[in-house]
């Protein structure tokens, strides 16, 4: 969510935010909306003030037919108020309903472009693996060892459900402990944190009400999310921080949930988008400064870049387009790693930057030197999620025989070499 007086002042910018995010958005009914909420918000501040008067008034009126001229006066005052209440109701809702589709301003670096086809590579790392064998893919390979059922997965859980098995699972699980292990030290606070979260947190991060057809949804109204942003934002709403304690540095886990509404035919073979996943990911809240969000944009990047080149997976980065960014995203980075069987690289992660548009939305707040009052800067990335990423890793790693090397990073943690069925 946006200021309303940044709004007002900029309605320009807004219209280029939804043109570049190919989004519609009306700003010049939400600017009439907002006179009319002005308007009826004085109106009734007016009669409650006149109110008070008069109620003094009659209090100290001796005259009875004076008293009761006042009286009758009020009453039509009160009666007219209450009609202007009841506008004000209508109008604070077609309001808020409008300043929750307001489009934040994308950084000037991000590129035109109406969807992840027109995405900018900014950058490589490692020289793609050249095999002198066809490789598998991973699908292959997790049933020559037996490390995933998909049959069973669908019968238990319906489509796109699996079971990972043998070492596919202790994988996933060397996966998550090396993370933790390897981001704890860069000064982030490891946290699990709740799948199942109100209404309130996904509103508050952006993710309704837009994007309520990609979310499962409970019997009594709350849902399930799909990342540990939304849980690990919802920790701080209503809250006031102190700018001592910024930047915060949050490295959350959590069982994730996405319906893929709208990607019927897309990857529906494998581990590469399934219904139920397992994320860690890396949350930041900043000062309220343009600067700190870029630094720390950068950082968080970087931060899986290294894990990636730890694991020596080829990947690039690339910069997503205006048609490729949510509603609240500044900028947004992608990660793809490389996938051999495919001949192309993945998305495996991705990196943002919202400004104070979550802290508004979940009143996250925090008070400088001079006690003044500010929003914090969020940010967010994937640090690593899984199954997904164990198609690079057992792809990238395996020799012609079948067999698949453990990466050096993770072997203290398999407590094995490779995966060859012995």
């Amino acid at each position: 969510m946006l200021d309303i007086k940044f709004i007002r002042e900029n309605p320009d910018l807004i219209k280029e935010a939804a043109i570049k995010k190919n989004l519609v958005f009306d700003v010049a009914k939400l600017l009439d909306v907002d006179k009319e909420r002005v308007a009826l918000m004085t109106e009734i501040e007016g009669m409650r003030a006149k109110q008070n008067s008069v109620s003094t008034e009659i209090a100290k009126a001796q005259d009875a037919s004076k008293r009761s001229g006042l009286i009758y006066d009020m009453k039509l005052v009160k009666e007219e108020m209450q009609n202007k209440e009841e506008k004000l109701t209508e109008v604070m809702n077609r309001w808020r309903e409008l300043m929750l589709a307001v489009p934040n301003i994308p950084d000037i670096t991000v590129p035109v472009g109406a969807s992840d086809k027109e995405n900018i590579e900014v950058r490589t790392w490692g020289e793609p693996r050249r095999f002198t064998f066809e490789p598998k893919s991973h699908i292959d390979l997790m049933l020559m060892h037996d490390l995933v059922d998909f049959d069973r997965g669908v019968k238990v859980a319906g489509f796109r459900g699996y079971f990972l098995k043998n070492e596919a699972a202790k994988l996933s699980m060397a996966i998550w402990q090396f993370v933790m292990d390897e981001l704890t030290l860069k000064g982030f606070t490891p946290m699990i944190v709740p799948s199942l979260v109100r209404r309130e947190a996904f509103m508050g991060t952006g993710y309704l009400p837009q994007g309520e057809e990609d979310l499962y949804k409970t019997q009594d109204g709350n849902y399930l999310s799909g990342t540990a942003e939304v849980g690990t934002m919802g920790y701080f709403m209503g809250e006031i921080l102190k700018k001592s304690e910024l930047p915060k540095k949050m490295l959350s886990f959590n069982t994730c949930y996405r319906r893929e509404a709208g990607s019927h035919g897309k990857d529906t073979r494998g581990l590469y988008r399934v219904h139920e996943f397992n994320k860690v990911e890396q949350v930041i809240l900043c000062e309220a400064s343009h600067e700190e969000s870029v630094r720390l944009h950068e950082e968080l990047t970087l931060n899986a870049e290294m894990l990636l080149q730890a694991l020596n997976l080829p990947y690039r980065v690339v910069l997503n387009c205006g048609g490729d960014l949510g509603l609240g995203q500044v900028k947004k980075y992608d990660i793809e790693a490389w996938i051999p069987s495919e001949k192309k690289y993945g998305e495996t992660h991705s990196s943002s930057y919202f400004h104070d548009f979550q802290a508004r939305r979940l009143n996250i707040r925090y008070r400088d030197e001079a006690g003044k009052l500010h929003f914090v800067h969020s940010l967010n990335n994937t640090a690593l999620a899984t199954p997904r990423l164990l198609i690079s890793i057992l792809e990238n790693y395996q020799r012609e025989d079948g067999s698949i090397d453990i990466p050096d990073a993770l072997k203290k943690y398999m407590g094995k070499e490779k995966i060859d069925g012995a």
